[in-house]
C-alpha cells in the first residue's frame, strides 16, 4: 500500500461513514445539534489521543491514560473540596484545575522515567502504572465520587455558540500540531520512532525528549480529565476505564505505526471522529452499549491488520 493511499484512506473511511449515516438517519444524524454533540463527546478522548500521537511515533505505548484520567480529575475535586468546601470559589477551581494538570505531567514523569531510567519497556512501565494511578484514585475517598457541582464552564459553557471543550480540542490540534510539524521536538518525535540509535548518533538527547514526550501525554490527559469532571461536574475514581484502547485506535487508525516513526495529528483526528461517529451512528440506530464494543473492536482490529501488512510490505521492499 504506497504512502498516498495510507494517508487517504482513513479520510475516505470517515467520509462513507458520515455519508451512510447520512443516509440511513437524515433527521437525527444530519442536524447541527448532534455534530456539536460529536465533537464535544470527542474532545476528551480526542486531546488524549494527540498525546498518545507523540507517544506511538516515538516507538512506544502508554496505556495508563485511562488511570490517569481518573486520578487526575480525583485530585483536582479533592484540592477544591479541602481548600474551598462545597461551593468554592472561582480562584479555587482554577487551583483544582492547576492540580489537575500537574497531576497529569507528574503522572506522564514517572511512565518517562520508568522507561528511560529503569530501561522498562513502554508496554510493561505503563502496564504496571495504569494499576497504579487506578489504585490511588480508589483509595483516595475509599472509591467514592466527588462532586463539583460548581464547576461546568470547561463542560457546558460555549464561546460564540461553540461549546469550550470544542475550542480547547481545537487549540490543543492546531498547537500539537505545529509544534510536531516544525519544531525540534517534534523532529526529534518521528527520529526516535524510525531510529532510536541512529537518533542517538545523530546527537538527539532521547532519554530527554522521551520524558518529554510522556509528560507531555499526561498534561493533555489532565486538561482531558478536567473538561470530562466538568461534564458530569463530579470526579469518578472510575473514569476512564478502557480509554487506553479508544485513545490507542484513534491513532492506529489515522495511520500512525505501532514499530513508531509515523503518524500525524490530522489523522489522530480522523481516527478520532471516525469513532465517535460510529459509536454515534450505533446508538441513533439502536445498537446497545455493549453491541458497540463488538462494532469498535473490529475497527481496531482492521486498523492494526492494515498496520502490520503495510510493515510487512515495508520489509520485503528493503
Amino acid at each position: 500500500m504506497n504512502k498516498l493511499v495510507r494517508e487517504l484512506l482513513p479520510f475516505g473511511s470517515l467520509i462513507l461513514v458520515i455519508a451512510i449515516l447520512s443516509i440511513w438517519q437524515p433527521d437525527s444524524f444530519l442536524t447541527l445539534d448532534n455534530f456539536l454533540n460529536v465533537l464535544r463527546r470527542s474532545s476528551v478522548y480526542g486531546i488524549i489521543a494527540v498525546g498518545m500521537t507523540f507517544v506511538i511515533i516515538s516507538g512506544g505505548i502508554d496505556l495508563s491514560v485511562g488511570s490517569l484520567l481518573a486520578l487526575c480529575g480525583m485530585c483536582a475535586a479533592g484540592a477544591m473540596i479541602r481548600v474551598g468546601g462545597e461551593n468554592p470559589s472561582l480562584g479555587i477551581m482554577a487551583l483544582g484545575t492547576a492540580v489537575g494538570l500537574l497531576a497529569g505531567a507528574v503522572g506522564g514523569v514517572i511512565s518517562g522515567v520508568l522507561i528511560t531510567r529503569l530501561k522498562l519497556q513502554p508496554f510493561i512501565a505503563t502496564l504496571g502504572t495504569m494499576s497504579l494511578y487506578r489504585g490511588i484514585a480508589l483509595v483516595m475517598y475509599d472509591g467514592q465520587p466527588i462532586n463539583v457541582s460548581s464547576y461546568r464552564y470547561l463542560g457546558e459553557g460555549t464561546l460564540l455558540g461553540i461549546p469550550i471543550s470544542v475550542v480547547l480540542f481545537l487549540a490543543v490540534i492546531a498547537l500539537a500540531g505545529a509544534v510536531l510539524q516544525f519544531t525540534r521536538f517534534g523532529r526529534h518525535t518521528y527520529a526516535i520512532g524510525s531510529n532510536v540509535e541512529a537518533a542517538h548518533h545523530a546527537g538527539v538527547r532521547v532519554d530527554r525528549t522521551l520524558i518529554g514526550i510522556y509528560t507531555l501525554g499526561g498534561l493533555l490527559t489532565g486538561l482531558a480529565a478536567m473538561i470530562a469532571m466538568s461534564r458530569t461536574v463530579s470526579a469518578q475514581p472510575t473514569a476512564g476505564v478502557g480509554a487506553e484502547l479508544d485513545v490507542i485506535a484513534a491513532v492506529v487508525i489515522g495511520g500512525a505505526s505501532l514499530s513508531g516513526g509515523q503518524g500525524t495529528i490530522t489523522g489522530t483526528i480522523v481516527g478520532t471522529l471516525l469513532i465517535s461517529f460510529l459509536r454515534n451512528g450505533c446508538t441513533l440506530v439502536g445498537i446497545s452499549t455493549n453491541a458497540q464494543l463488538i462494532v469498535i473492536g473490529v475497527v481496531i482490529v482492521l486498523a492494526v491488520a492494515v498496520d502490520q501488512f503495510n510493515r510487512s510490505k515495508a520489509g520485503d521492499t528493503t
